[in-house]
C-alpha cells in the first residue's frame, strides 16, 4: 500500500530525511518510533504530500504521490491534484483541528459533501455510523468545546474515516491527551487495525506498538536505524541505538 523509496527531505542545509526506504503492505500496521527530531512526523507528512520531497519517490496503492513522471524525471503536481490524492489518505494529527463553530456531525460531513460531492443525507448517515463506531453516538449535536480531548480526537478519527480512505496516517494522536484519555483513542485505533485498515502511526505508546503493529521502524537522525516485527524490535532490538532509546522510555 505504501512504498517509500530512497526519500530525502531537506530544510535549507539540514537533511531531515536521509534515504528512507519503507514499505507497508495493504492491511498492515507499521509504527514509527524514535526521539523527537528524528524525522518521523516529516516522513508521515511526505506520504500525504503535505511536505514535498527532494529526492526519491513515494507511492500509495501504486500511485506516485505528489509528482508525475515524465521522461524519467519527476515533476510536482498542482495543489488541486495533490488534494485529490489526499482525499484517499486519512490523517489524524496531534491537535484535533476540529471546526469550533460547527457541531460534531457538521465537522464529519464537511469534507465528504464538499470534496467528494456525497449527498448530505448519505454523508450524515455515514457520520452517525462512524460516531457509533468510536463510541460517540450521542454527541452528534455537540460542539467541540463540550467534548474532552479524547472525545475530540475520536471525532477527528471519525472525520478522517468519513472520506473512506485507503490508509490512515496518525501523527502522535495521543500526545496532547491527559493520560487517562489515551486508552479510549488507542482502542479505536485497535479496532481499525482489526478491521484491516492500513495504518502508519507515529507514536510513543510502546504497548500499543507491541500489541497492534505488525512492524516497527525505529528512526534516529533522519534514518531508519532498525525495522522489523514489532515484538522483536521492542523486546529484543538488534541495534544498540534502538536499545538505548527503548531503555530510556520503558524504564
Amino acid at each position: 500500500m505504501i512504498a517509500v523509496k530512497d526519500v530525502w527531505k531537506r530544510y535549507g542545509r539540514l537533511d531531515v530525511l536521509k534515504g528512507i526506504d519503507l514499505e507497508v503492505p495493504a492491511g498492515g500496521v507499521t509504527c514509527l518510533i524514535g526521539p523527537s527530531g528524528s524525522g518521523k512526523s516529516t516522513l508521515l507528512r511526505c506520504v500525504n504530500h503535505l511536505e514535498s520531497i527532494d529526492a526519491g519517490r513515494i507511492e500509495v496503492n501504486g500511485d506516485l504521490i505528489g509528482y508525475q513522471e515524465r521522461n524519467g524525471r519527476l515533476h510536482q503536481i498542482s495543489e488541486r491534484e495533490a488534494s485529490r490524492q489526499r482525499a484517499d489518505i486519512g490523517m489524524v494529527f496531534q491537535q484535533f483541528n476540529l471546526f469550533t463553530h460547527r457541531t460534531v456531525l457538521a465537522n464529519i460531513i464537511e469534507a465528504p459533501v464538499k470534496v467528494k460531492g456525497i449527498p448530505k443525507a448519505e454523508a450524515e448517515a455515514t457520520a452517525r455510523e462512524l460516531l457509533t463506531m468510536v463510541g460517540l453516538a450521542d454527541k452528534a449535536g455537540a460542539w467541540p468545546v463540550q467534548l474532552s480531548g479524547g472525545q475530540q480526537q475520536r471525532v477527528a478519527i471519525a472525520r478522517a474515516l468519513a472520506m473512506k480512505p485507503k490508509l490512515m496516517l496518525f501523527d502522535e494522536p495521543t500526545s496532547a491527551l491527559d493520560p487517562e484519555l489515551v486508552g479510549e483513542v488507542l482502542n479505536v485505533m485497535r479496532r481499525l487495525a482489526d478491521e484491516g485498515m492500513t495504518m502508519l502511526v507515529v507514536t510513543h505508546e510502546m504497548g500499543f506498538a507491541r500489541e497492534v503493529a505488525d512492524e516497527v521502524a525505529f528512526m534516529d537522525g533522519g534514518r531508519i536505524v532498525e525495522h522489523g516485527p514489532a515484538r522483536q524490535v521492542i523486546t529484543d532490538p538488534r541495534q544498540e541505538r534502538t536499545r538505548s532509546f527503548l531503555s530510556s522510555i520503558l524504564d
